[in-house]
């Protein structure tokens, strides 16, 4: 498994852990042992510790409101706290990754949430986060076009 993927896999953990318990109950601290008691149990070296895996989770943070403008926008029939808890942060690892990590391509970003989404998961999962992240690419592109 690439050591991004692995970071992404924690990243999602980690997301899912802090949103579990409520983004606005938590504190850098709290933030930051969750990352780090996550990154342990995968076995990351120092160097990975202190790369992707805190760039996603600190960033997605750092651009919920804005990353959830589009989950609310690009999965439209599905309101925000209905969407399960792994689905709602792996679209989030997703957006995040399309819209303001460029150093990912989108097409590289929808593949790994793809995979995380049918590792952790429901059924219907992968297909959930491919359509609404398929979505979100598509309109990018109709706009790159403009």
């Amino acid at each position: 498994m690439g050591s991004r993927h692995l970071c992404r896999t924690v990243a999602l953990q980690t997301l899912y852990e802090l949103d579990f318990l409520g983004f606005d109950k938590i504190n850098d601290q709290i933030k930051k042992e969750i990352l780090n008691h996550n990154l342990r149990e995968a076995g990351l070296t120092a160097e990975e510790k202190n790369g992707f895996a805190y760039t996603l989770v600190n960033e997605v943070i750092n651009h919920l409101p804005q990353v959830d403008e589009y989950l609310k926008k690009y999965a439209a029939q599905w309101p925000l706290e209905q969407i399960t808890l792994i689905d709602r942060n792996v679209l989030r690892l997703g957006i995040y990754e399309m819209i303001f990590l460029k150093e990912t391509p989108p097409k590289v970003a929808i593949n790994e949430a793809i995979e995380v989404a049918k590792v952790f998961g429901g059924s219907s999962s992968g297909k959930f986060v491919n359509g609404v992240l398929g979505t979100l690419y598509e309109d990018l592109q109709k706009d790159n076009q403009s």
